[in-house]
């Protein structure tokens, strides 16, 4: 190169710093300094080139930031505006095009779970945030994953990100860290995102501070089924605070900026398309191709199909009649003309309309009004004398659509469908939209401004406020899902049920249990295979600005004619005979929904009493049974408060430890539903109660309700979380002592409390039930809140861990002493002691073993004198052995007299016997106490005996 006008060497010198200028060196500032100083200096690109470079010189203001559309020019050190096809933050960064993770971000994974013989590595390394081109998508399993990036800033900024976060079985937090990896304080409403409806996307912003910021984005899924997790969606994260920018960035395909200058760039309007850093649109060929906005290529189109087109129904004529139209889905982009291609139906086929709804006239047959104030649907008449109109909304002729509702599109990929009907009226159903791709969220919506008890009713206690139900049918060929969602006070939308697949005709209703403003919405997601959703009927019953259909009796003060109706106070019903408020009888409630007649008085369960208002039943924790000619009396007050169990653990299929926890309003309290279980992946649900006590929060009330809890030490979470908190049973059905058969335990005498909850669900159409058996256990007493005697039955746990094995009925055993019937005399026996120093001792004993508590105390032990008892133990003792003596000398005289008495005998046999001459003597004996033996006593009168004898002796002398 050469330089005219200058020396060889001065002319070699220039040229090379020229050439520096031009290629091999760039500005860079240098880190500030405590002064709020720094150097501008420059970088060669490359080694072992000229070593010339410019001085460094002093840069601009550590704070110094340009404006949107313009770019700091290092050379001059001056802000200049971005040339067309770029664009310029000024002192910010963003971050919109998602073909891949932008440098700077970082994909961790991690599984936190502290248990030993985890393998974190194995488990979770395919576990990622996976970009989709216009938003980034987080992992599906139960891993937690993080998307990190780090950025400082020279002075306090903010960070803002919009998301679409749908599923609560995954926790969701964004959090920041300084550059010691210590996290920044942060309010709980900062860290843990909120959920957002499908298909619409919500925003969150946080303020930053100067320095160095690591920005975390975190999802840990909660895998505790089959179905699948729904993923968190993130796009447009936008950062300002960066003290300048040296450079545009150019434009995304799809986008373009006309003008210089430019922070933004536009998208591509339909039907063209731009390629990176463009400051125009191609426009596709009108014939054979299509896009949609901010589109960075054409696509051909293809043959049309039905799918193509839909039908509309005009508004009714003066004749009754309504035209069915048929409509080519905007944009259209198939063709027509080609093979195999099908056309659109001829439009203008004339039909009767369909009738006016329930609560709606005809006018001229064109159109269809709503029947004025005090009146119903049969001809819009006044309610006869003694009722009133039963306002709401009943929905099941579809000609136009209810004034009250509208339709919508949503695309999660945020191309648009807005300007798609996201529903159809079709005579006596409304149809699911056609749609146009896989991510779009077909809407429909039913605002409700609140409710309005009948007149009767206006003064009752009870909770039901409305009741929607609807019927309806889906027909899926590939995955579908009908979510049904309930917004109050346009603050806490959440999904009420939600069904996947096709489903037969069903119907499905919700109780509304706050008096608000609330908007239900139908989210249908589909597909482009062939899938469709009808709903044949909506109804809700007490809307405020609703219609009536029929009517209803209400009290009255007096049965004149006219006369207005009044309300009836709590627990009353309206008697059929004179219209007039009477209330409830003892241990009965009236029905939420019925008023009329005794008959609306439902009969407590047994062994529950109503509360005073007659609104519902409760046990007021005693009870009274006969059992083997024995009146038991129970007092459950100590388990009136909430008692807790938690079983488990159970673990995922990559070993995540989680609990199912149970909480039991057992008895007392007049009835309230003193069980509270709260999603707390925030502590948002504390502020909304404590300041907006009103409002719906994230937590239930009941009898017994169940919460899934991931302990601290589980995930790495440096406390518990709760979620998918539910009601499993409102209502208490009475208890009563039988012999409660568990599965293995078929002899234990228990004593069952039932409740349920009558609000079906997908899979539990009758609703949920629980079952509390309570065994009395003196060994276990409650201690606060938890009582250690609640558990599931250990051989029905073990089979079904959760205390069900169906998910609509749960069995609960609580052992305690509370549950003991109360003491009697019966139940205690006493021990008499030894007589010592003339007194003995009396103990009483609880018979063995032990079933009862409280009642009557053993009596104290107590001594009472035993002299006189033993005196007469002596006097037994010395008769006794002076009668033995006595019976002894007898016996001893009568043995020796006997002996006397024989030997006498046989001396007189003897001397019977011998022969002598001498007269027989008249008797002969012995007398007694004569001591010679040999002496003979002859008589004059020999005895009969001797005569025998002497005759036997002469025969045997007679000769032969």
């Amino acid at each position: 190169m050469l330089c005219p006008g200058i020396s060889h060497a001065e002319r070699t010198l220039d040229c090379c710093v020229s050439a520096f200028l031009q290629m091999d060196y760039h500005f860079e500032y240098t880190e500030c300094d405590g002064t709020g100083s720094r150097w501008r200096v420059a970088i060669p690109r490359k080694q072992d080139l000229c070593t010339g470079l410019p001085d460094p010189v002093s840069g601009t203001d550590c704070t110094f930031s340009c404006d949107a559309g313009e770019f700091l020019e290092m050379s001059a050190q001056q802000c200049t505006p971005c040339v067309a096809g770029t664009y310029s933050l000024g002192s910010g960064i963003r971050f919109d095009e998602w073909d891949d993770i932008p440098v700077g971000f970082t994909s961790l994974a991690t599984y936190l779970d502290s248990s030993p013989g985890v393998e974190e590595i194995h488990a979770c390394k395919n576990s990622s945030w996976v970009p989709k081109g216009s938003y980034l998508e987080s992992n599906r399993d139960d891993c937690t994953v993080s998307l990190i990036y780090a950025v400082h800033l020279k002075k306090q900024g903010s960070v803002s990100f919009e998301y679409q976060y749908v599923d609560n079985n995954i926790f969701f937090e964004f959090f920041i860290q300084n550059d010691q990896c210590q996290e920044m304080d942060q309010t709980p409403d900062q860290k843990w995102i909120k959920l957002t409806n499908n298909g619409e996307w919500g925003g969150h912003t946080v303020n930053l501070n100067s320095g160095t910021n690591i920005l975390y984005w975190r999802t840990t899924g909660i895998f505790l089924g089959t179905k699948a997790l729904k993923p968190v969606l993130l796009k447009n994260i936008h950062i300002e605070g960066v003290a300048y920018t040296s450079e545009c960035f150019q434009c995304k395909p799809g986008t373009f900026s006309r003008a210089p200058g430019s922070s933004t760039c536009e998208p591509c309007p339909r039907n063209t398309h731009s390629s990176k850093g463009a400051t125009s649109c191609t426009p596709c060929d009108k014939e054979t191709q299509y896009s949609p906005e901010g589109s960075a290529e054409c696509k051909e189109k293809s043959a049309c199909t039905e799918k193509d087109y839909f039908q509309i129904h005009t508004p009714c004529d003066s004749d009754g009649k309504t035209q069915v139209i048929y409509k080519w889905i905007e944009p259209k982009i198939c063709l027509e003309n080609v093979t195999g291609a099908v056309t659109l139906p001829p439009s203008g086929e004339r039909e009767p309309c369909p009738p006016c709804n329930p609560g709606f006239y005809s006018y001229n047959s064109a159109s269809c009004f709503p029947c004025p104030p005090g009146t119903f649907s049969d001809g819009c008449e006044k309610c006869p004398a003694g009722t009133e109109p039963a306002l709401g909304y009943e929905y099941k002729w579809w000609n136009v659509l209810p004034s009250n509702m509208k339709t919508s599109c949503f695309n999660v990929g945020n191309s648009k469908c807005d300007d798609m009907n996201g529903w159809e009226v079709a005579g006596d159903h409304i149809r699911s939209g056609a749609g146009s791709s896989d991510n779009d969220y077909l809407i429909l919506n039913l605002w409700v401004p609140g409710f309005k008890l009948p007149t009767s009713v206006t003064g009752s206690s009870g909770t039901e406020f409305g009741r929607v139900t609807f019927v309806f049918e889906t027909t899926c060929s590939a995955d579908c899902e009908l979510y049904f969602m309930m917004d109050v006070n346009r603050k806490s939308t959440s999904v009420v049920e939600s069904w996947e697949g096709s489903k037969a005709r069903m119907s499905y209703s919700h109780i509304v249990t706050k008096n608000a403003s609330v908007s239900f919405t139908w989210a249908f997601q589909r597909t482009s295979q062939a899938q469709d959703v009808s709903i044949y009927s909506i109804t809700l019953t007490n809307a405020q600005d609703g219609t009536a259909s029929s009517c209803r009796a209400c009290a009255l003060v007096s049965q004149q004619t006219g006369t207005s109706c009044v309300p009836c106070p709590t627990g009353h019903y309206i008697d059929k005979d004179n219209n007039r408020c009477r209330q409830c009888p003892p241990d009965t409630y009236l029905s939420g929904h019925q008023v009329y007649s005794k008959e609306a008085c439902i009969p407590c369960g047994p062994g529950s009493r109503s509360n005073k208002d007659r609104s519902r039943c409760f046990s007021d924790c005693s009870f009274s049974h006969t059992w083997q000619n024995r009146t038991l009396t129970y007092d459950f007050s100590p388990l009136g408060p909430v008692g807790s169990i938690m079983n488990g653990p159970s673990f995922t299929s990559k070993g995540t430890k989680y609990f199912h926890s149970f909480n039991i309003s057992l008895c007392g309290l007049e009835g309230n539903r003193a069980a509270i279980c709260t999603d707390n992946v925030t502590d948002l649900s504390k502020m909304e109660r404590q300041n907006e006590p009103g409002e719906f929060a994230n937590y239930v009330e009941a009898f017994v309700c169940q919460s899934t809890i991931i302990p601290s030490d589980g995930r790495g979470f440096r406390t518990a979380l709760s979620s998918q908190s539910v009601s499993l049973a409102d209502t208490f059905m009475g208890n009563l002592m039988e012999i409660h058969i568990f599965e293995c335990e078929r002899t234990s005498m228990n004593i069952c409390f039932g409740f349920r909850s009558s609000q079906p669900t997908s899979s539990c159409e009758n609703g949920r039930s629980a079952v509390i058996s309570l065994r009395c256990n003196p060994e276990k007493t409650a201690s606060g809140c938890v009582n250690p005697g609640l558990l599931l039955p250990a051989c029905f746990s073990s089979k079904c861990p959760a205390g069900t094995c169906d998910g609509c009925t749960f069995n609960f055993l609580w052992e305690s002493a509370s549950a003991c019937p109360r003491c009697t005399e019966a139940d205690y026996h006493e021990i008499e002691g030894a007589c010592k120093g003339g007194s003995q001792t009396i103990l009483y004993v609880w018979n063995e073993p032990k079933l009862c508590s409280k009642g009557v105390r053993l009596p104290v032990m107590r001594r009472t004198p035993c002299e006189a008892i033993d005196f007469w133990l002596k006097i037994g003792a010395a008769l006794g052995a002076f009668m033995a003596l006595l019976l002894i000398s007898l016996s001893c005289y009568f043995w020796k007299k006997n002996k006397r008495l024989e030997y006498k005998y046989s001396r007189l046999v003897m001397t019977a016997s011998r022969d002598c001459d001498m007269p027989a003597a008249d008797s002969c004996a012995v007398m007694e106490g004569d001591d010679n033996e040999d002496d003979v006593v002859c008589s004059s009168k020999p005895s009969l005996l001797g005569k025998l004898k002497s005759m036997a002796a002469k025969v045997s002398r007679k000769p032969p």
